[in-house]
């Protein structure tokens, strides 16, 4: 990549310039972006292609207010323009006063979360390969295997951040995604399956965590949903899955903990800290520091340096998650969730990577416990109210729990119920906590993000599930 965009003295005269009139803060968001994606449709490449994007955006605070602009032209008289524009409107919509506090200094970044090193994209040759030896696999294990479809991401993201606390930051951010769906068809019955993975690091993440372990993955979800029977419909005892159950701790009860949600006074969360909002055995984190997680970063796209943030403790709300401006007027710190998805967007809270940590059921002894339920192994989306905390889900992958052993495997189910309620129904907490396939992308606002998820196994007193055979229920 090209030399830098952003000297320290060009920036100093841009945010002199947004400040000029007045404004309690001012920064410069400046990226440089290249990505290689390829995708792979019944045996043919399609949509292989490079894409770059680079432009900058000037952010002034004034009050309660921010105004921003942003420019794809990286000369500094676009920039001075961008800075007097975001001051104008600053001013335009700002509320309150101007508050005289300032920022706290930022502390160091931590820079071993990822290679920082690597410039260039990976060949398309390669990530081709990668293709289509997950189809070759895909389609080896099951005759019953109809249809592949792949796809693969190498993502570069160079960022420079200058603020008027005097910080200026730079960061190389690599982001590699390799997902494969599988179609699996008998007669007219249909199953499909999907897996993928990746990861703040480089296209050599596959040669460990392969294409041929992706694809056979797929294959088999693929292949339980195809034998699948139609899912019971009423209230069960439930079973959330180890890992990619934490979707669903992310939408229904993540959100919930964002700093402008919670200072706004939309979220049931609003004005609880201190509070029991969960059973006891709950414990909740947001975590930006893992080393190569999806939702990690050395700093966020504020500048602040991500960390650790304990959102609810042995069932106690103790924190919110925060980017500057929530944070300060909360009278709060920010927690480094200023996240936002390119130079044309705001940062706002966000999460990172939102898990639970384990406790001390065994699995085996869990699925043993429950007469009758329902085994949510993985999602495969959903919708929720961010307010209220009530979420639908479609069950990826899911089982009966029948006298206490394992039963068939259901299809077309989902889970609906309310984020909050389901914590406070929280009966054992596993002693299988993981994060994940790294593979998550989060929506907020129009702005998209990748994060991180992931929990122990959780079993539920009781949720109500979705399904098409009703005579079971």
């Amino acid at each position: 990549m090209a030399n830098d965009p952003l000297s320290a003295h060009s920036a100093q005269r841009i945010l002199d310039r947004a400040l000029r009139d007045g404004g309690f803060y001012a920064d410069i968001f400046c990226e440089r972006r290249s990505s290689v994606q390829m995708r792979l449709q019944e045996g043919a490449i399609h949509e292989a292609g490079l894409s770059e994007n680079l432009g900058a955006g000037v952010r002034v605070v004034v009050g309660e207010s921010a105004g921003y602009a942003y420019t794809e032209e990286l000369s500094e008289e676009r920039l001075l323009e961008a800075a007097a524009r975001a001051a104008a409107i600053a001013r335009l919509t700002a509320e309150g006063s101007s508050h005289a506090d300032r920022l706290e200094p930022l502390e160091r970044s931590r820079d071993a979360l990822y290679d920082r090193t690597r410039t260039e994209n990976a060949a398309p040759a390669h990530l081709a390969a990668l293709l289509e030896r997950a189809e070759i696999a895909a389609r080896a294990g099951d005759a019953r295997i109809v249809g592949v479809n792949a796809h693969v991401v190498d993502e570069l993201q160079e960022l420079w951040i200058a603020r008027s606390d005097g910080s200026f930051r730079f960061d190389r951010r690599p982001m590699v995604t390799l997902g494969v769906q599988c179609i699996a068809r008998t007669g007219q019955e249909r199953g499909t399956g999907y897996c993928a993975d990746g990861g703040r690091t480089s296209i050599a993440f596959f040669e460990s965590t392969t294409p041929e372990e992706l694809a056979r993955e797929s294959a088999r979800i693929a292949v339980v949903n195809l034998e699948a029977r139609p899912a019971p419909a009423g209230e069960f005892e439930t079973l959330l899955g180890a890992g990619g159950g934490g979707v669903l701790l992310h939408e229904a009860v993540g959100h919930g903990l964002e700093g402008d949600f919670n200072r706004r006074g939309v979220s049931l969360y609003s004005g609880r800290i201190g509070e029991r909002v969960a059973s006891d055995s709950v414990t909740i984190y947001d975590d930006g520091d893992i080393p190569e997680e999806r939702g990690s970063a050395s700093f966020d796209d504020e500048g602040t340096p991500c960390g650790h943030t304990v959102l609810v403790e042995r069932g106690i709300l103790r924190g919110y998650m925060h980017d500057e401006l929530n944070a300060r007027l909360m009278g709060m710190r920010s927690t480094g969730n200023g996240r936002r998805q390119s130079f044309r967007h705001l940062p706002q809270p966000r999460m990172c990577n939102t898990y639970m940590p384990p406790g001390n059921a065994n699995l085996d002894e869990m699925i043993a416990s429950i007469d009758r339920g329902i085994y949510a192994k993985s999602f495969a989306g959903g919708q929720v109210d961010i307010g209220k905390g009530d979420f639908v889900f479609m069950i990826a992958e899911g089982y009966l729990i029948e006298r206490g052993r394992l039963g068939a495997a259901v299809k077309n189910a989902t889970i609906v119920g309310n984020g909050p309620d389901a914590m406070t129904k929280v009966t054992a907490v596993g002693n299988d906590a993981r994060l994940a396939r790294r593979h998550y992308t989060c929506g907020k606002g129009g702005q998209y993000v990748p994060v991180g998820v992931g929990m122990p196994s959780l079993k539920i007193s009781a949720m109500s599930l979705g399904g098409t055979d009703s005579a079971r229920g």
